[in-house]
């Protein structure tokens, strides 16, 4: 992942078992900081941070707004806000639905793209509609890398599948185990 410190995960139904199995994956002292937006239900308390931290090596958060960005951590959206990106710091922020979420996938996604660019490696795992979609194409034409969980792989595969269309199709790597 030379050259590519800032990665942005989406995430919505079955993704929260895909997420602690790359998680998992990941070894400490990881170089890249990762942005994660789970679609979770506004009016719930989340426990993702606990159960991500618990899965691997990295430690993970709720993100709070203007806490500066650092590597090896995971950084999540907590419930009814929107997780976004400023150069150097993170954004948490309270705003309308987007792709009928909040959080939303692509606020995270096209603030990354205009933040970091070509660092911006941006992954978009299982879920239905199309949520990511957008995102990952700003990322794409900002010279960032795009992956996707291979449809066939996800429990929900509409957000992959969605992201198919994008012009220069997505890296698919099947889910990971």
């Amino acid at each position: 992942m030379a050259g590519h410190d800032i990665v942005v995960i989406g995430a919505s139904a079955g993704g929260v078992q895909t997420l602690q199995q790359l998680v998992s994956h990941l070894p400490d002292g990881l170089p890249s900081a990762l942005f994660v937006v789970q679609h979770f239900p506004t009016d719930q308390k989340s426990i993702l941070p606990r159960i991500l931290s618990n899965s691997g090596l990295l430690p993970a958060a709720h993100a709070r707004s203007g806490e500066p960005i650092e590597p090896g951590r995971i950084y999540v959206a907590p419930p009814n806000h929107h997780l976004t990106l400023e150069r150097g710091r993170v954004v948490v922020e309270w705003g309308p639905r987007v792709n009928l979420f909040r959080p939303a996938i692509d606020p995270l996604f096209r603030s990354a793209a205009r933040a970091y660019g070509a660092r911006v490696i941006g992954v978009l795992l299982s879920g239905m509609l199309d949520d990511g979609s957008a995102g990952l194409l700003a990322i794409e034409r900002a010279g960032g890398l795009t992956v996707i969980q291979d449809p066939h792989d996800a429990l929900f595969p509409g957000m992959p599948e969605s992201a198919l269309a994008i012009p220069k199709s997505p890296i698919v790597l099947p889910s990971p185990r």
